[in-house]
C-alpha cells in the first residue's frame, strides 16, 4: 500500500527533523513534507479500493469455505445414514437367515419324528405278521410232529 509507505516516510521525516531548542517543535522542509502528504492523499483512494477488494475477496473465500464445509458435513451425514442403513439391512438379513435356518431345523425335526413314527408302525405291522407267521410255522411243525405220533399210533393199532 503506497499511501502507508508515504505516511511512514512523513513520520520518519518528522522524527528525524532537527528540533527547536526549548520547544516540542521541529524544523521540517515544508515542500518535501507537502509533497509526501499529497502523494499519500493521491494514493489513498487506490489503496482503499485495493483493501476493499482484498476484504471482498476474503469474504468470498470465507463464503466458499463455508459452502464447502456445509457440503462436506452434508455428504458425511449422508454417508453415515447410508452406512447405518446398510448395517440395519445386514442385521435384518442375518436375522432373516437365522429365522429361516430355525424354521428349517424345526421342519426337519418334525419330518424326522414323522418318519420314525412311520417306520415304527411299519416295523410293528411286520412284527405282527412275523409273529403270526412264526405261530403258523410252530403249529405246522406241531402238526407234523403230531402226525408222526399218529403214524406210530396207527402202526400200533395195525399191529394189534
Amino acid at each position: 500500500m503506497d499511501s502507508v509507505d508515504k505516511l511512514t516516510s512523513a513520520i520518519t521525516m518528522v522524527e528525524e527533523a532537527r528540533g527547536v531548542p526549548l520547544s516540542a517543535s521541529c524544523v521540517v522542509h515544508r515542500g518535501e513534507m507537502l509533497e509526501i502528504l499529497d502523494d499519500a492523499r493521491a494514493a489513498l483512494p487506490a489503496d482503499l479500493e485495493e483493501a476493499e477488494a482484498i476484504i471482498a475477496s476474503r469474504d468470498s473465500i470465507i463464503e466458499d469455505g463455508r459452502i464447502s464445509a456445509d457440503s462436506l458435513v452434508s455428504n458425511a451425514r449422508e454417508e453415515v445414514a447410508r452406512m447405518v442403513e446398510q448395517t440395519s439391512i445386514v442385521q435384518a438379513a442375518r436375522d432373516e437367515a437365522k429365522k429361516i435356518l430355525d424354521d428349517a431345523r424345526d421342519v426337519a425335526e418334525e419330518e424326522r419324528i414323522q418318519v420314525e413314527e412311520y417306520i415304527d408302525s411299519r416295523l410293528a405291522t411286520l412284527e405282527v405278521i412275523l409273529n403270526k407267521t412264526m405261530d403258523a410255522v410252530a403249529r405246522g411243525r406241531e402238526r407234523l410232529a403230531g402226525a408222526d405220533d399218529k403214524d406210530v399210533l396207527a402202526q400200533l393199532a395195525e399191529d394189534h
